[in-house]
């Protein structure tokens, strides 16, 4: 239970400060309208999230007793936290365009997750694997898990919107980096334990 619950606040504040379409879209709608419009595009994944783990936990639940597909989806979840590691490491800066145009935050919030193929990749081979098997030991895990991930999640985001209407440096400098860069050293932790886990699987 508690494994669930420090993975999905550590999963979650990673998705929330990772660099990305969202994380742009919270800090140009606060930079170029205010505070509130940033709010609304941080409330969307709880919109747009939706149909995307119904989707996830249906095609995972189907292959549950295909080890070997499901070991594939493990190994195929440890590279992309691999990625997402990398990613982290690689940040220098983030480039945010201001425009000026109408808000309508919270339909460009839906509209973008939708698209963006991070959250789908995500529930696939990270979130629901983590789900399923939680569920089989506890009933409440599950619930722990996803619960743990949207408050740090959208709390993350909450919390960048506000500091970036207060001032902008903090995007931009050293503080942002160096968590971005621990955020990196976790999620690689994270990827071995998952190659680790696709491999038993795979050989079982």
């Amino acid at each position: 239970m508690i494994d669930i619950l420090i993975t999905g606040t550590l999963l979650g504040i990673y998705a929330g400060l990772s660099p990305g379409p969202m994380l742009v879209l919270v800090i140009s709608q606060t930079l170029k309208h205010d505070f509130k419009e940033g709010l609304k595009v941080a409330f969307t994944p709880l919109i747009s999230d939706i149909p995307i783990i119904i989707i996830s936990l249906i095609i995972i639940t189907f292959l549950d007793g295909y080890k070997s597909i499901l070991g594939l989806i493990f190994l195929l979840g440890g590279i992309y936290l691999i990625y997402l590691a990398y990613e982290s490491f690689k940040i220098r800066q983030l480039n945010i365009e201001i425009e000026l145009e109408e808000p309508k935050s919270l339909k460009k919030g839906v509209t973008l997750n939708l698209i963006n193929p991070n959250p789908y990749l995500f529930w696939i081979t990270i979130g629901s694997p983590i789900i399923i098997p939680a569920y089989e030991i506890n009933s409440i895990a599950p619930l722990q898990f996803i619960v743990s991930f949207y408050i740090l999640l959208i709390g993350s985001k909450i919390c960048i919107a506000y500091i970036t209407g207060k001032s902008r440096e903090f995007i931009t400098g050293r503080i942002y980096l160096i968590i971005m860069y621990i955020l990196g050293i976790l999620i690689s932790i994270f990827a071995i334990l998952y190659i680790y886990h696709g491999i038993q699987l795979l050989i079982s």
